[in-house]
């Protein structure tokens, strides 16, 4: 029996992919399941954050900065940030996000504050909070410390930067 090698490359690399999927590494942007956003105090309290999450298993995989936030971007989509007090100041001091993956984030986070506000919470768009990324803010007294960010995919935001060694 035959089998031709462009077929066990393809199988290998297929393979590969699937372990790295299953142990939390998927080395692709698909699927993108959104973000879990986390701030932390100070840029050494983000790297002590990071490195005991590293501890655990739970490592980094790129930097995402932009002007107004430092991030860490960790391979299960947790995102431990630490942004400007400007950027805080426009989010009304809110300092986690859950982050949703939608086509138009303008229009889905007003469809998101105008269901709020029909469920009888307060809730504001903020469109300008990073200017750099394709992402709109949900402020709402619904949580607690925690706003809704609606973004597009990952393949539509900027080039990460990749990790300096340590």
């Amino acid at each position: 029996m035959f089998i031709p090698v462009w077929l066990l490359i393809l199988l290998a690399l297929l393979f590969l992919w699937l372990s790295l999927a299953a142990s939390g590494r998927n080395v692709l942007p698909f699927p993108d399941n959104g973000s879990r956003i986390y701030t932390a105090s100070s840029h050494a309290a983000q790297d002590a954050i990071v490195a005991l999450l590293a501890r655990h298993g739970v490592t980094q995989r790129f930097r995402g900065d932009t002007p107004g936030v430092r991030r860490a971007i960790l391979w299960d989509g947790t995102i431990i940030n630490c942004p400007q007090p400007w950027v805080l100041d426009k989010l009304d001091g809110v300092s986690g996000s859950i982050g949703v993956v939608v086509r138009d984030p303008p229009q889905a986070a007003q469809s998101a504050a105008d269901f709020l506000r029909q469920q009888g919470f307060s809730a504001r768009v903020v469109l300008d909070a990073e200017p750099e990324i394709p992402i709109a803010f949900v402020v709402t007294d619904a949580m607690r410390g925690i706003a809704l960010n609606f973004r597009k995919h990952a393949v539509k935001f900027p080039m990460p930067q990749p990790l300096k060694p340590r």
